[in-house]
C-alpha cells in the first residue's frame, strides 16, 4: 500500500484531485481488510481510540478553540457556534459513543434469511459491508468521531470530509481514531480524512474517487445536501432538512403538551429533531393555544404565526409562506391553527421534509392516524422529536438520518451501513 497522502488544508485543484485519487486507493484496500477483520479487532480499536480521545481532551479543546475563534471573527450564528463547540462534557460524550459502538453485536456475517429450494439449493441472505463510504459534513467535529466508528464497526472503510469552520477540530479528532486503528493492528486507511478544505475535494467525491466510493452520506445544510443529490455519481443516503412538526389536538393534557413542545424545540435547537413548526387542532385552540405559545415565549423562544396565534399572544409576530418552509435551527419556531388532524398532515406533506414529525394526544385512534399517515422517517405519539437520534434508538450512534426511501431511511446505524449477499450451498444441482 502507497503511503498516504499529506496535504495543507489549501492545495492546487490538481494536487487535490492526485490526492483524493490516493485516499480513495487506500480505503478500497482498507476496506477489503476491514471486511474479513474479526469483530474483537474492531472492538478493540474503537475502544482504544475512546481512551486515546480522553488522554488527548487538552489537545482537541486546543484545537476547537482555534475553529472558534475563526468561526466568532465571522460573525457567525450562535446556533452555528453551539454545534461547533466541544467541551470537556462533549469530549467525553464522544469516547462513550465510541464505547457504545463497540459494544454493539457485530453486524457483519448475520443470517438474515434462510430458505431452502425444491431441488435441494440451501440459500442465505447475508449481511455485508457496503464497501467505501465518502462522509461530507459541516460544523459538527463531532460527526467525525461518530461517522468513523459506525463504519468501522460496519467493516466499511470511511472517508470524511468534515468542513473547513472545524478544521482543525475534525484533524484533532481524527487522529485519535487512527491512534486505536494502529493499536488494533487496522490498517490506518480504513478511517481517512480529506486534510484540505477545498470545494474541488467535495467534487472528487462525488465523481467517485475513480471508483473507489460506494455511497455518500451528506450531512449538512440544504445547500449541501442539494449539491450532492445533484452532482454525485454514487448512490446517496440523503439527510435532507429537518422541518420537524408537532401536532397537537383537541384531547392533549396540557401539562404534557408544554412538557413535549418546550423539549421538543428548546432542548438544542441547532439539531436536525428540534421542532419547527407547531400545529394545533382548532378545536383545542380556545384551550390550549395560548398556553402552549406562552411556554415557548417564557422558555426564550420567538414565534412566528398565523392570525390565531398572534391573538393568542401580542409577542408572535406574523408568519409568512416561508416560514412553513424553514429549519431555523435556532430558538424559533412558527405555530398555525389547523383545522383537524386531516389538515394537519396535508400540512405535513406540503411543507415538511420527511424527517420526523410528532402528535400530542390522548386518542389513540388519532395518534395510530397519525403514525400511519404521516409519511416520515420517524413519526411520534407523545414523545419529544429530539429522540429522533440513533443513540437514542438503541444504534450507538448514527451517520445521519436519512429522509429518502430506499435502502436505508431513518437513523443510520451499524445495521443500515451494511447490504448483503445470498450464499448458495447445493450438492450437485444442475439446472435444466
Amino acid at each position: 500500500m502507497s503511503k498516504p497522502v499529506k496535504l495543507e488544508s489549501v492545495a492546487p485543484a490538481a494536487d487535490v484531485r492526485a490526492a483524493m485519487r490516493a485516499i480513495g486507493a487506500e480505503a478500497r484496500a482498507a476496506a477489503r481488510a476491514l471486511a474479513n477483520a474479526p469483530a474483537e479487532t474492531k472492538n478493540r480499536a474503537l475502544t482504544a481510540a475512546a481512551e486515546v480521545l480522553r488522554a488527548r481532551a487538552g489537545e482537541i479543546l486546543a484545537a476547537n478553540a482555534r475553529d472558534l475563534e475563526a468561526a466568532r471573527a465571522k460573525g457567525l450564528a450562535g446556533s452555528f457556534i453551539d454545534r461547533l463547540t466541544l467541551d470537556p462534557q462533549r469530549i467525553e460524550a464522544m469516547a462513550r459513543g465510541l464505547e457504545e459502538v463497540a459494544a454493539l453485536p457485530d453486524p457483519v456475517g448475520r443470517v438474515l434469511a434462510t430458505f431452502q429450494r425444491p431441488n435441494g439449493l440451501v440459500i442465505e441472505r447475508v449481511a455485508t459491508p457496503l464497501g467505501v463510504i465518502g462522509v461530507i459534513y459541516e460544523s459538527r467535529p463531532n460527526v467525525t468521531a461518530d461517522a468513523g466508528a459506525l463504519c468501522l464497526k460496519a467493516g466499511d472503510a470511511a472517508i470524511l470530509r468534515g468542513g473547513s469552520d472545524s478544521f482543525h477540530s475534525s484533524a484533532a479528532i481524527h487522529a485519535c481514531l487512527v491512534a486505536g486503528l494502529e493499536a488494533a493492528g487496522l490498517p490506518a486507511a480504513a478511517i481517512a480524512r480529506v486534510p484540505f478544505a477545498s470545494r474541488e475535494a467535495v467534487g472528487e467525491m462525488l465523481e467517485g474517487l475513480g471508483g473507489a466510493l460506494d455511497v455518500i452520506v451528506p450531512r449538512g445544510g440544504k445547500s449541501l445536501v442539494d449539491r450532492v443529490q445533484r452532482e454525485a455519481r454514487v448512490p446517496v443516503f440523503a439527510h435532507l432538512e429537518g422541518i420537524v412538526h408537532v401536532y397537537v389536538d383537541h384531547t392533549a393534557d396540557l401539562d404534557k403538551a408544554k412538557r413535549l413542545l418546550v423539549n421538543s424545540k428548546m432542548r438544542r435547537t441547532g439539531i436536525c429533531g428540534a421542532a419547527e413548526t407547531l400545529l394545533v387542532e382548532r378545536a383545542a385552540a380556545p384551550r390550549l393555544l395560548k398556553p402552549l405559545i406562552e411556554a415557548l415565549l417564557d422558555a426564550g423562544c420567538a414565534v412566528r404565526g398565523d392570525e390565531a396565534a398572534r391573538a393568542a399572544d401580542a409577542r408572535v409576530t406574523a408568519a409568512n409562506e416561508a416560514d412553513w418552509r424553514t429549519e431555523y435551527l435556532d430558538a424559533i419556531i412558527s405555530a398555525k391553527v389547523v383545522e383537524n388532524l386531516d389538515a394537519a398532515i396535508a400540512h405535513i406533506e406540503t411543507y415538511g421534509s420527511h424527517h420526523t414529525d410528532c402528535i400530542i394526544t390522548e386518542d389513540k385512534a388519532a395518534a395510530e392516524k397519525f403514525l400511519k399517515e404521516v409519511d416520515s422517517a420517524i413519526v411520534l405519539h407523545n414523545a419529544s422529536t429530539q429522540f429522533a437520534d440513533g443513540g437514542e434508538f438503541g444504534f450507538g450512534g448514527e451517520i445521519g438520518i436519512a429522509t429518502g426511501r430506499m435502502h436505508a431511511r431513518g437513523p443510520v446505524g451499524v445495521e443500515q451501513l451494511c447490504t448483503f449477499k445470498y450464499r448458495v450451498r447445493g450438492d450437485g444441482q444442475t439446472r435444466a
